[in-house]
């Protein structure tokens, strides 16, 4: 069968599932191939050296002008990561971005996030995976050593505690910490500053 061009990211956006042994599948493969590499050119230079972030910028193919990425950073594919204005992403995160992930204006991530928008399929879990994507709202403020699961939203202004797992939504303003995450406390909305 002759599939078409994007076929493999029509898949992850309905779900999946998506089979690695399938002829669509090279252009998933190509991309991380692409994204991995341009990781590692970026991670290789010194941290005062500005230009790393023309390496970020292919890799996401767009300007980072008011984006802050801090090196080392991996992300799998490039192609499915969407950035709104002053986004900050500390050192050492992993975005396996398959599945799609979108930062609103304003989100903080702390070091060594971890966001995951795949997952294997149950019973063919080395061929099959299914995707989730992961979308963190305005302002949202994710701690360090956190790990946000395929499908999850995180609420604006929403803040998931230190070393947290996050395996549902998060609503706006509240405050979720553990593992599996749970609401602690909401947040009073009009103490936020827009």
């Amino acid at each position: 069968m002759v599939y078409k061009q994007g076929y493999v990211y029509e898949l992850m956006n309905a779900g999946g599932p998506t089979d690695v042994r399938e002829p669509y599948f090279k252009e998933a493969v190509d991309e991380m191939l692409r994204a991995r590499k341009l990781c590692a050119i970026a991670n290789a230079k010194m941290p005062d050296d500005a230009s790393y972030v023309a390496d970020l910028e292919e890799l996401f193919g767009c300007k980072l002008d008011d984006v802050r990425i801090l090196t080392p950073f991996i992300c799998d594919f490039g192609n499915r990561v969407n950035f709104g204005k002053g986004v900050f992403i500390n050192h050492s995160a992993i975005l396996s971005a398959s599945g799609g992930i979108e930062f609103e204006d304003g989100v903080m991530l702390a070091p060594a996030v971890r966001i995951a928008t795949i997952n294997h399929d149950f019973n063919e879990r080395h061929t099959k995976y299914t995707y989730g994507k992961v979308t963190i709202r305005k302002n949202a403020w994710i701690g360090m050593g956190a790990t946000i699961c395929p499908g999850v939203t995180i609420g604006r202004y929403a803040i998931v505690a230190a070393g947290a797992v996050v395996t549902k939504d998060v609503p706006d303003y509240a405050v979720v910490g553990g593992c599996p995450a749970k609401v602690i406390k909401m947040q009073n909305p009009d103490e936020q500053k827009e």
